[in-house]
């Protein structure tokens, strides 16, 4: 048995506890309770890297605005289901300002963050069409977004983009479209968790087949505008983030406060969907809701029936930090590089013992640093590599779980603190050295 940093009986007899049939399946929250256990149990701390929660402190001016809204008395009234108008303008002005799209605030209604803005855009676009029963997922992508299809009953498909860039993407894309079942595409961009950026020529070839075979695009910002390649920081200024909206009206983005601003605690995010397809009306809508219009079905059936509103004084928060954005008076991209700087350290640790990067290239170009990046090691697959690696003290999530087809792991630089990269590497260097090749 080769030494390990983390006394080896614990760590093995509390993953044995959990008695999990297939390890590189289990899921962030059961990699969480595991590493949580272990801490626990020998005191030692480990370099947090499974989980995508924030480790910056939250936005201030979003801070100060909610508080003033509770002092003003706002947490004894309900919301409207649409949103505060405050919000919907400055989110439409935010869309312009950093997508350069024009959404109208109509279309900008908040959410419980993205995680019920994409469990609500699932939930009415597969039911625009009864032909249509089937959602695509350009992967790896988020694991409990597929999740939410389980809850909801529906049917999806999905492809790794790993070896499927370019024009081969778009071809891609399009042979799933063909069957004539899909009622929605999902990606994120930048991509959690391989950081690759679409670029604007493969979004616009995905927004011309949505178009065409009339499939509605869910395009996931929760990492809004964090490739870090580009200053995409000034607003009303290119370069912009890229998006599909310049290239399909059939469209939604989900823009979350949790990343860019810091603010996951408050649960509030934006769904922005285009005004043709919030307009738009569909039969079989009009016969399971008696309402016919996309927007007024996801507003007033689903958001209604979901949670009657999103949270009155998170609203006031968001609404500040996207004026002080649109005004010019936040660099909200200047704080959130501090991810880029972990992960360029992070990286050049692994791979200077062994590892590679799998998606390493976008395209042509390298990677990006940013919140997520992807290892391997050598012969070894990614479930077994997310084992060794806790009784080193470091926590990771297979790719599997991700719908990549690649043996590896996601890291996520947000929890690893200054203090903690000389352990790091301790760590790191004894793994490569129990395991060298």
């Amino acid at each position: 048995m080769d030494k390990t940093p983390i006394d080896y009986d614990i760590v093995k007899s509390v993953i044995d506890s959990f008695n999990l049939p297939d390890f590189g399946k289990a899921t962030i929250r059961e990699i969480v309770a595991i590493t949580n256990k272990i801490e626990a149990l020998t005191g030692q701390r480990f370099v947090r890297m499974e989980m995508g929660v924030p480790g910056l402190d939250a936005v201030q001016i979003g801070v100060e605005a909610e508080i003033e809204a509770l002092r003003k008395g706002v947490a004894s009234k309900y919301p409207m289901l649409d949103g505060l108008p405050a919000l919907k303008t400055e989110a439409s002005r935010f869309i312009k300002a950093f997508i350069d799209a024009d959404v109208s605030p109509t279309g900008c209604v908040p959410v419980v963050g993205s995680m019920q803005g994409t469990y609500a855009s699932f939930l009415v676009a597969g039911q625009c069409d009864k032909k249509k029963d089937t959602i695509l997922f350009i992967d790896p992508g988020f694991p409990v977004q597929k999740q939410q299809l389980v809850v909801l009953g529906y049917k999806y498909e999905s492809f790794d983009a790993f070896d499927c860039r370019g024009g081969k993407l778009v071809e891609k894309v399009e042979s799933f479209l063909k069957k004539g079942n899909i009622a929605a595409i999902i990606y994120s961009n930048p991509n959690n968790p391989s950081w690759i950026c679409l670029q604007d020529f493969e979004l616009e070839g995905i927004g011309r087949l949505a178009t065409k075979y009339d499939a509605i695009v869910m395009e996931d910002l929760a990492y809004f505008a964090m490739d870090f390649r580009k200053n995409l920081s000034r607003p009303f200024e290119p370069p912009f983030q890229a998006s599909v909206s310049k290239y399909t009206d059939n469209y939604i983005l989900l823009i979350s406060s949790s990343k860019a601003f810091s603010y996951a605690g408050q649960r509030i995010g934006i769904v922005a969907i285009s005004d043709t397809l919030y307009n738009r009306k569909y039969k079989d809508l009009k016969e399971r809701y008696h309402v016919s219009e996309f927007g007024n079905v996801f507003v007033n059936r689903v958001l209604y029936s979901l949670s009657s509103g999103t949270c009155h004084s998170a609203q006031y928060a968001l609404a500040a930090m996207f004026k002080a954005a649109n005004n010019g008076e936040l660099d909200f991209l200047g704080k959130v590089k501090a991810y880029a700087d972990r992960a360029e350290k992070v990286k050049k640790m692994f791979t200077e013992n062994g590892f590679e990067i799998v998606y390493a290239y976008d395209l042509s170009e390298q990677i990006g640093d940013g919140f997520y990046f992807t290892i391997r090691y050598p012969s070894m697959t990614g479930a077994a590599l997310m084992e060794k690696l806790i009784y080193y003290g470091i926590s990771a999530i297979s790719l599997e779980t991700t719908g990549s087809h690649q043996e590896g792991l996601r890291v996520c630089t947000s929890f690893i603190q200054d203090d903690q990269y000389e352990d790091l590497a301790y760590r790191i260097q004894s793994f490569a050295k129990n395991h060298s090749l």
